[in-house]
């Protein structure tokens, strides 16, 4: 996507915990003069995310749902005065690995515009990038569905006690295996080694009262993780 220097452009926070995954996005939305955008500050956890954005105030916040110190709904609860900001408000886009329904239905509900999953291309990034700077909604395909069905239901979600176990980390890499990958596979989509998804899976084994993957698979669909 070209932009000539003219057009406006939107200031960026990215706030993921891991650094190559930032690096990498910069590298991909960064190059102001083609794309418009412009990266002012990283975080990689709560605190130093309310920290950034604060100081940067950005036009719109990239923010990993899943985030040492309370996660991306914490930042949004920290952050709700920016987002009321008068004539210059904080938008907030998710951006993760996660396209579980509970993740992406509390991130809206904590005031996000939008939420969009790690498989999205560069140029359509940019593309959400401007649209949620615009006020507008922005959602990958098949998300929006969750919540739309979240919003038009009067009734909280029941709670699962058996999930509630589990950190964030390990749901992510529940959801993936239950998905099919292998471990390696798990380690790149997360930026994390094999080793660590082994002791991911050995501790959700381990607090679900299961034996193997194939049980896992098993109760992750159950509950529609899947």
């Amino acid at each position: 996507m070209n932009r000539s220097p003219e057009e406006r452009r939107a200031r960026v926070v990215l706030v993921d915990d891991h650094r190559m995954f930032r690096a990498g996005v910069q590298a991909e939305i960064g190059r102001t003069e083609e794309t418009g955008v412009e990266v002012v500050g990283e975080a990689g956890d709560v605190d130093q995310a309310i920290t950034v954005i604060k100081a940067a105030k950005p036009d719109v916040v990239l923010l990993d749902v899943h985030l040492p110190g309370g996660g991306g709904v914490e930042v949004l609860r920290r952050g709700t005065e920016l987002m009321s900001a008068g004539q210059q408000p904080v938008r907030f886009l998710a951006l993760s690995v996660s396209d579980a329904a509970e993740d992406v239905i509390g991130v809206i509900r904590g005031g996000a515009r939008g939420y969009v999953t790690k498989t999205i291309t560069g140029t359509d990034l940019v593309d959400a990038i401007f649209r949620v700077s615009d006020g507008d909604a922005v959602f990958s395909p098949r998300l929006a569905g969750f919540v739309l069905d979240a919003f038009a239901s009067s009734e909280a979600p029941p709670v699962d006690e058996d999930l509630d176990r589990l950190t964030q980390r390990e749901r992510e890499v529940l959801r993936l295996i239950a998905r099919g990958y292998a471990y390696k596979e798990v380690g790149k989509e997360l930026f994390i080694s094999v080793k660590t998804v082994e002791s991911h899976v050995s501790a959700v084994l381990r607090k679900l009262q299961l034996s193997n993957r194939h049980e896992l698979t098993r109760w992750a669909t159950a509950r529609r993780l899947v």
